[in-house]
């Protein structure tokens, strides 16, 4: 990291220990640096935003590093898969992997039992058990907007009536064309 990028994550881990945001949005990251443990030692993390970077992989110890983590932003990386260790993340209500290269639905989401807003939008998911979808109770809205869903799928997250579902319509007069 650069001079600047390196100040201004510090400035933001001296921001996050008054307010529990530790948000590092924005700082051209490729990966989450270690320091941050470092420097977010004996701090109570409860929102966490590395969204807007360049990070292919979240460590696996960011759940036990940050085991209160109550909103977790992912989002405009270069994501494509989760580590199974973020199921430690218990307390997970808002979760936002949106703009990143998942081509399925992470299975460890499926045990967030507290996750209320998912969002998935402009990735590559095609396709996934919907039913396991509607087993979370606590969720409000999903967002898959922007994914190129199967016909299956896309008509099966139509029919839910639990929460808000954000899909892209499509539009049937194109469909028909064939």
């Amino acid at each position: 990291m650069a001079g600047v990028a390196v100040t201004k994550v510090v400035h933001r881990c001296d921001e996050a220990k008054e307010n529990k945001r530790l948000d590092l949005s924005g700082c051209q990251l490729t990966q989450v640096p270690d320091a941050i443990y470092l420097l977010m030692k004996n701090t109570r993390v409860e929102v966490c935003d590395f969204s807007g970077n360049l990070i292919r992989r979240i460590p696996t110890k960011l759940p036990t590093k940050f085991p209160y983590i109550t909103e977790l932003n992912l989002g405009c990386n270069r994501l494509s898969s989760l580590p199974d260790e973020l199921k430690e993340m218990k307390d997970l209500k808002r979760l936002d992997i949106s703009t990143n290269s998942f081509t399925s639905l992470p299975d460890l989401i499926y045990g967030y039992s507290k996750l209320q807003h998912l969002n998935m939008e402009k990735n590559e998911v095609k396709e996934f058990d919907v039913n396991n979808l509607k087993s979370m109770l606590s969720l409000v809205e999903v967002n898959f907007q922007d994914n190129p869903l199967t016909d299956d799928v896309y008509n099966q997250l139509l029919e839910i009536k639990m929460f808000n579902v954000l899909i892209t319509p499509r539009d049937r007069e194109l469909d028909s064309v064939d």
